[in-house]
Parts: C-alpha cells; sequence; structure tokens
C-alpha cells in the first residue's frame, strides 16, 4: 500500500498541476479574448421595436357614414379612411354663402351713400346761404324802416313786422346750418366706414368671405384621409358613431420607419455615442435573420426617471438598484423591407463600442453618451390637411361679382 501511494502521489500532482496550467491558459485566453474583442462591445436582450403611433382623429364633428380602413389592412398616404355626414356642413356653407352676398349688397348702399350725401351738403350749403341773404335783407328792410319811424312814414306794426322777419330769418339760417352740420356729419362717417377700401376688399366682406371659407373648409374636412401610410389598427370607430373633435378612432403604423429601443445598463454606456454600429436579432426570425442599424442616440434619461410614479429614492430604506436609459437604434431599410417586424417585438442588440469615425482619435472620442446630437430638418411631415384655396377663393369671387350692382 505504501509503495502504490508513493507513485499516486507523483501522479496526482502533475495532474494538478496540467489542470493548473489549463486553467491559466484559459484564464489568459479569456482575458486576451475581453480586451481584444469582448471589451469594444456591448449586448442586451432588453431591448423592443418601436414606431410611430399616428391616431386618427376627426377636425369637425359629425356622423360616421363611410369606413373604407380596417385592422391589418395597408393604407397609402392620402387614401381615404372615413366620411362624415355632411348635411350639417352643406347648410353652413349655403349660410355663409347667403351672408356674403348679403353684406355685399348692404356695403354698395354705403359707397352709393356717399354721393347722395355729398350731394346733401351741397343742398345744405345753398340752404345756408339762401337763408343768410334773406336774413339780410329782412335786417335791411328793418334798418329802413326804422329811420323812418321819427319821420311818421312808418307805422309801428311794420316795425314790429320788420323785427319779427328778422327774427324769423335768423332762425331760418341757424336751422339751415344744423342741416348742413347734421349732413357733413353724416358723410364723414360714411366716409370712415369706406376710406381705403372697395365692396371687395371692405372689412364686413373680407369677414363674411372668411366665413365662407371657414364653412368650405368644414365640408371639406367630412372625408378623413390618411396622414401616413402604414397598418390600421387599434380601430374604436363604428358605422354611424357621433364623433367629435380629438377623439381617437383609429391608429396607422408606418412599418417601414421602425426602430429599435434597446435598454442599456448604466455601466454599460460609457463610450457609446450616435453612429455606433449595432447588430440585433430578432425573436420573430431567431438567429437565421440578423439586423444591422446604427446608434442615433440615447435618452436623457433612465426609464424611472420619467416612470408615472418615479422612485423616490430620498425616503425610507435605500436599496441601489442599476438603472436602465433607452438608446434609439436605427435600422437598415432595406432589411427591414425584407424582414417586416411589428412594433412591441424582442430584440437582441450588441453595439460596436469603436468610434463612429475611423480616423477619429482615441483622445478626442466621448468618454460618454451625454453628449447629443442637434435637431436636424424636420423628419415627419405631411400635406395631407392642406387644402388648395383656389376653389373657395373662386367661389367667394363669383358670389362678390355677382351682389355688385352693374
Amino acid at each position: 500500500m505504501t509503495a502504490q501511494s508513493s507513485q499516486s502521489r507523483p501522479t496526482r500532482q502533475r495532474l494538478l498541476l496540467i489542470a493548473t496550467v489549463v486553467f491559466i491558459v484559459v484564464a489568459l485566453l479569456y482575458g486576451a479574448w475581453w480586451m481584444i474583442f469582448a471589451s469594444h462591445y456591448e449586448s442586451t436582450d432588453d431591448a423592443y421595436v418601436h414606431g410611430n403611433l399616428v391616431p386618427i382623429s376627426t377636425q369637425i364633428p359629425g356622423t360616421v357614414v363611410s369606413i373604407d380602413a380596417d385592422d391589418t389592412q395597408t393604407i397609402q398616404q392620402g387614401k381615404p379612411l372615413l366620411v362624415l355626414d355632411d348635411s350639417d356642413t352643406r347648410i353652413a356653407l349655403a349660410q355663409a354663402q347667403a351672408a356674403l352676398a348679403q353684406t355685399v349688397r348692404h356695403t354698395q348702399t354705403l359707397f352709393v351713400q356717399n354721393d347722395a350725401l355729398a350731394a346733401n351738403v351741397d343742398v345744405g350749403e345753398a340752404n345756408v346761404e339762401q337763408a343768410q341773404t334773406l336774413l339780410h335783407k329782412a335786417q335791411n328792410d328793418l334798418k329802413r324802416r326804422s329811420a323812418l319811424r321819427q319821420s311818421g312814414g312808418v307805422s309801428g306794426e311794420e316795425i314790429l313786422h320788420a323785427q319779427v322777419a328778422v327774427k324769423s330769418a335768423q332762425a331760418s339760417v341757424a336751422q339751415a346750418r344744423a342741416g348742413l352740420a347734421a349732413s357733413k356729419a353724416k358723410l364723414a362717417t360714411n366716409q370712415a366706414l369706406t376710406r381705403g377700401s372697395s365692396v371687395a376688399t371692405h372689412p364686413d366682406v373680407q369677414q363674411a368671405a372668411d366665413q365662407v371659407r371657414q364653412a368650405w373648409l368644414a365640408q371639406q374636412r367630412t372625408h378623413i384621409f390618411a396622414p401616413v401610410g402604414g397598418m390600421v389598427a387599434q380601430r374604436s370607430v363604428q358605422l354611424g358613431q357621433r364623433v367629435q373633435p380629438g377623439a381617437p378612432l383609429m391608429t396607422i403604423v408606418p412599418l417601414d420607419s421602425l426602430w429599435v429601443e434597446a435598454n442599456f445598463k448604466e455601466n454599460q454606456l460609457h463610450g457609446m455615442q450616435p453612429g455606433q454600429r449595432v447588430t440585433l436579432v430578432s425573436d420573430l426570425y431567431g438567429s437565421d435573420v440578423t439586423y444591422h442599424g446604427t446608434v442615433e442616440g440615447v435618452s436623457a434619461g433612465s426609464g424611472g426617471a420619467f416612470a408615472l410614479l418615479p422612485a423616490q429614492n430620498a425616503s425610507g430604506n435605500w436599496i441601489k438598484v442599476i438603472q436602465r436609459v433607452p438608446v434609439r437604434i436605427q435600422l437598415d431599410p432595406e432589411e427591414l423591407e425584407k424582414h417586416p417586424l411589428r412594433v412591441g417585438l424582442s430584440m437582441t442588440a450588441e453595439v460596436d463600442l469603436t468610434p463612429a469615425t475611423a480616423t477619429q482619435d482615441s483622445e478626442t472620442r466621448p468618454a460618454s453618451t451625454t453628449q447629443a446630437q442637434p435637431a436636424t430638418a424636420t423628419r415627419l411631415s405631411t400635406q395631407i390637411y392642406d387644402h388648395d384655396p383656389a376653389e373657395v377663393d373662386a367661389l367667394i369671387q363669383k358670389i362678390i361679382q355677382e351682389n355688385l350692382a352693374s
């Protein structure tokens, strides 16, 4: 037994030595692998597909009479989605047109009255001149009779009649002057209402025209079109339903402009910056399909900072919990078109932490992702709510011309 024990001891030591050497070699290989490769990558499986959820609502109240798109259907931008009953809007447009016509006719009378009031002023001035002439004549008669009174050539009754005639002439002058002042005041008021404008450019006519434009716009808004192209989801509107402005009716998801939000731990963000390459794998397709994207930006705060009930770390017992910060990753459009995704799907993301620019020196490389990208040009826009005003402007001009006296 002693001989066998002495023989097995060197063998055991040799095996332990070999195992130790193997472990050291493996550790060195892992350290080298980590230093050369793994230290330049950060990965997470807490990543999900996100997209723009465009809510569809009406701008005017109305009753739904037609639904042209349903859930899971693809719709192109500008195609019809809903139609509202236009009975009320048609009546409102007709009333606005009638109000414009009435306003044009009333405004035109203001311009016509200017000539009439100017003639009244001329008549008033003539009346004043005539009254002054009669007053002057009556005063001369009274003066002449007063001179003949001492010689007895004129009776006292004639003097009295002459005095009455003077007072009557004076009253006529005052009355003529008051009438002239009233005519001038009316003319000034009427000229103030029409100064610097024509019938078509008068403020009252312009206000009535704006009412026509508003009623016409409400008529156009009875047809609801898709502001973006994508897949219809969350349709809640029903045929015959009375809808109000702002109420959600359905949602359109543009599946060609999806992105991924990968939630990295805060200790993984060091050295992460916009423009870095990302490799992604979706649970939908598995490892057979690999997506390639770029880091577009890092959120301004962790998920807990924007939660409905943010954590109150300043009260009670505090336990440190590592936070996760959303990182927005832009997907390759061609790969997305080839292998479509859906909003909310799980993804696995691996970020290459090498600088986005190959020539960027390591000393100038950002130390963290707190450096944000500046805002660029508008990325999302739609012209579906733009209406050509040429049609309604032509309608307004037609109403104005038809109601102007020739």
